[in-house]
């Protein structure tokens, strides 16, 4: 019975979670019919710009660079964020060191580093994934730091106390502070996202971000939209697959904490 409950549950959920977006295409649908404007062209010219450019060659040719990318530089950022966050969290006098340079290049916006990669790296795709990766480093490391830094003593003490392998209580500490790591992590995708597409309108000869400026720069508009709807989606799309992942590896936290699972 508890499994049915949880399937109707999921179910539920799911619904209530995809009912809003379909309400508002079919409103945008309707309400674009008779729309004669150059710039917000119908919903079904959108579509079918969609199916055209999309559902073609675009699509190995544009969105698995663009894809390639995001998760190159995503996943280098998480790594990288995790293990400098655990240092400056775990020790006091890397903290007090790391602290101003941190509080410099954490205000940074990442696209301010473009022009100089592009002068230091050229143009290519060691350069987006640097931006990505800068931009997306700082919610995980600071983050993890913070999460490490909170760690209870008491957890500390006893495995002192107990004598455990020095790598058994850095996991430990892991563990205890993968909640606000995984926070950073969620803010670091859509980071990651905005990042990409940026690098790739800027100095890319192919990716998701290169091809909506190539249609808008020639008025292809409704190709254009297609364009920024497939983002929206992607994003969305990853999003809720991270948005799994992270229910999956926290499902102990939800326990302990008595947070009810939520279905969708």
């Amino acid at each position: 019975m508890t499994g049915v409950r949880g399937l109707r549950a999921a179910a539920a959920g799911a619904g209530l979670a995809l009912g809003l977006p379909a309400l508002l295409l079919t409103l945008w649908w309707v309400a674009s019919a008779g729309s004669t404007s150059i710039f917000l062209p119908p919903l079904r010219e959108i579509a079918a710009a969609f199916d055209d450019v999309w559902l073609s060659d675009a699509f190995r040719r544009d969105v698995v660079p663009s894809l390639w990318r995001l998760g190159a530089g995503y996943a280098t950022a998480v790594v990288v964020g995790v293990a400098a966050g655990y240092v400056i969290g775990r020790w006091a006098a890397v903290r007090a060191l790391t602290s101003p340079v941190l509080a410099y290049f954490r205000v940074l916006p990442a696209p301010v580093m473009i022009p100089v990669l592009l002068v230091a790296v050229g143009i290519g795709d060691a350069t987006k994934l640097v931006v990505i990766a800068l931009g997306a480093l700082w919610p995980v490391l600071l983050n993890t730091a913070d999460g490490v830094r909170s760690v209870d003593d008491v957890q500390l003490e006893t495995a002192a106390a107990y004598r455990l392998p020095a790598w058994t209580r850095h996991r430990l500490v892991l563990r205890a502070a993968s909640p606000r790591v995984f926070a950073g992590a969620r803010q670091a995708l859509g980071i990651s996202i905005i990042l990409m597409v940026v690098s790739e309108m800027l100095m890319s000869t192919d990716g998701l971000g290169f091809r909506v400026t190539q249609f808008q720069r020639s008025f292809a508009i409704p190709e254009m939209w297609s364009g920024v709807l497939l983002v929206g989606a992607l994003g969305f799309a990853l999003a809720k697959l991270f948005e799994l992942a992270e229910r999956r590896a926290l499902r102990w936290h939800r326990g302990a904490t008595g947070r009810q699972e939520e279905a969708w």
